[in-house]
């Protein structure tokens, strides 16, 4: 048995907690992951994991984790350092993105890309929860809005503007707020993971402040927050990438465009350990040349004011 591959199951086993999970993110059978483990285990004539309901680490399994990780991210650099003086990419790309871009976005451009590099697989996970890219399952991660500063690099793909939105029949219904102080009288749809206490914090005079409006919907879901919207139940902050198919069509109107909130940028981010690959860089240049700039969605936003007479 391969001891890198030995290496990587626990390491695959720790970071997701049980053997089950590592399989399916490893793309193989509990079977395969028991025995690999059990061999390694066999091999070093220690335990490792401590079976139960999950799979936690003995002490001499943390110990053993931390020299596999540091081991298995300086292998991953080698081979990109050969890769990179090759015009052919070959292996295997994790991916995670956030689950509303990739929808709309992000699946027909991974697509394309596949199709310009066949010898490299994809494996991607759509999901909206922040995964934590030190604990080796991912090589890389499309991240929206502002980053907190950390280890990681952050490659800018492009901006992501944020706009408020509402439906026609909606600002017909309650009216059009002229500006932040007017929130107060109007229904909000909130955004969990980013206004979590009904609070929008929105630029004025070049300084953010907090504005209450009141929760008439609170969703983790993106396209939850969007459906809400063009449905006339309130106001919504949303990203332009996810609202300008609605804005185009006239479902939705922009509001208080003097005060849009920051988005931050839309960025590949992955380990300094992966700072050389060839995969990531090549990854991020194709997103890049694909959304353009100013990205398409702005474009097709721009467009719809400009035939509607209201200018840029």
């Amino acid at each position: 048995m391969n001891k890198l591959s030995e290496m990587h199951a626990f390491v695959a086993v720790v970071d997701a907690g049980s053997i089950t999970e590592a399989a399916r993110r490893l793309g193989t059978t509990k079977s395969v992951i028991s025995q690999r483990v059990q061999l390694l285990e066999q091999r070093l004539g220690a335990v490792l994991l401590q079976r139960g309901r999950g799979a936690a680490p003995t002490e001499a399994g943390q110990v053993f984790h931390e020299y596999c990780v540091r081991i298995l991210a300086e292998v991953g650099e080698a081979e990109d350092a050969v890769l990179a003086a090759n015009t052919s990419l070959r292996g295997s790309l994790r991916l995670a993105a956030p689950m509303a871009f990739s929808m709309q976005y992000l699946g027909p451009m991974l697509s394309a890309f596949s199709l310009r590099y066949p010898e490299l697989r994809l494996d991607v996970e759509s999901d909206d929860r922040y995964v934590n890219l030190h604990d080796g399952n991912f090589d890389v991660a499309i991240r929206m809005g502002q980053l907190p500063d950390s280890s990681l690099v952050a490659r800018p793909i492009a901006p992501n503007l944020h706009l408020i939105c509402a439906s026609p029949g909606y600002l017909a219904a309650h009216g059009t707020p002229a500006h932040p102080t007017d929130l107060r009288h109007h229904e909000g749809l909130l955004y969990s993971n980013r206004e979590p206490h009904g609070m929008w914090q929105l630029p004025v005079q070049g300084e953010l402040q907090s504005f209450r409006i009141r929760g008439r919907l609170r969703t983790d879901s993106g396209h939850h927050l969007l459906a809400a919207a063009c449905g006339g139940l309130g106001l919504a902050i949303l990203p332009a990438f996810l609202a300008a198919q609605a804005i185009a069509a006239g479902e939705l109107c922009i509001v208080l465009p003097g005060y849009q909130p920051s988005g931050g940028q839309i960025s590949a981010v992955y380990r300094r350990s992966h700072r050389a690959s060839p995969k990531i860089h090549a990854l991020a240049d194709f997103l890049a040349a694909q959304i353009g700039q100013p990205p398409i969605w702005e474009l097709a936003i721009a467009d719809h004011l400009a035939s509607a007479g209201l200018g840029s």
